[in-house]
C-alpha cells in the first residue's frame, strides 16, 4: 500500500485526525532520515513504511480505551511501534501512553519525536524489567516470542490487564506453547496489512 492508501485508511476507518497525519509526515521524514545513520528500521522495509510500520501500529488503536487515568505500555518501542503511532492518535491528556526502550540511539530518537512533534508521551529507558509496569494495557510489536511475552504479562505487570500483540502467521502455534499448563480468555483478530497476520488480544488477571 501506499502512502495516500494508508493515509485514507487511517482517516476514513481508524479516525486519525488531519494533524494527526501531518504528526505522521513528520514523523515518517524523521524516520527515515535518521535510518540512513542507524537501524532503527529495517532497511528493506523503508519503502513500505506506510503500511508495514506505520498502519500496522496504527490499527491498535480500534482495541484501546483511551479512559481517563488509564494508560498504556508499549513494550520494546524499537523506533516508536506501536506506541509513538498510539500516542499520535490519543487526544485524551487524562490517559498515558508509556514507551519502554532499552537502546539508547532508539530511545533518543523517540525523545527527539517526542519534542519535534509536540506529542505526549513519555520514554523509560533500559529493559522493562527495571521499571514498574502497571498499566492496565500493554501492547507489543516485534517484540518476543508469545510464551515470553505471557511470563513477563504474569510475573512483571503488577495490575489485571489486556494484552495486545501483533503476531505472524504462527500466532497460533505459539499461544498454544505459552497455555499449555495455564490458560487464559484470548481473542486472534485479523491484520488489516497482512492476511497471514493477527492481533492477539488476552485478558490477563491478577
Amino acid at each position: 500500500m501506499d502512502r495516500l492508501k494508508v493515509r485514507s485508511i487511517l482517516k476514513n476507518k481508524l479516525n486519525f485526525s488531519k494533524q494527526n497525519l501531518e504528526i505522521l509526515d513528520i514523523f515518517c521524514y524523521e524516520l527515515l532520515k535518521h535510518n540512513k545513520r542507524y537501524n532503527l528500521i529495517g532497511k528493506s522495509t523503508e519503502k513500505r513504511v506506510w503500511d508495514r510500520h506505520i498502519l500496522d501500529s496504527a490499527q491498535l488503536v480500534n482495541f484501546i480505551n483511551f479512559k481517563d487515568g488509564e494508560s498504556v505500555a508499549d513494550l520494546g518501542s524499537g523506533a516508536g511501534f506501536p506506541g509513538f503511532i498510539i500516542a499520535i492518535f490519543n487526544q485524551n491528556p487524562l490517559f498515558h501512553v508509556k514507551l519502554y526502550e532499552k537502546s539508547n540511539i532508539k530511545a533518543d530518537f523517540l525523545e527527539k519525536m517526542a519534542i519535534l512533534t509536540n506529542v505526549k508521551c513519555k520514554i523509560f529507558r533500559n529493559s522493562y524489567s527495571d521499571h514498574i509496569l502497571n498499566s492496565r494495557t500493554i501492547v507489543c510489536r516485534a517484540f518476543k516470542k508469545f510464551p515470553e511475552i505471557m511470563k513477563i504479562s504474569r510475573e512483571i505487570v503488577q495490575i489485571p490487564h489486556k494484552l495486545i500483540v501483533l503476531k505472524g502467521k504462527n500466532a497460533q502455534i505459539e499461544i498454544n506453547k505459552a497455555f499449555k499448563e495455564k490458560k487464559f480468555h484470548y481473542k486472534m483478530e485479523n491484520s488489516i496489512t497482512d492476511k497471514e497476520s493477527k492481533i492477539v488480544i488476552v485478558d490477563v488477571i491478577k
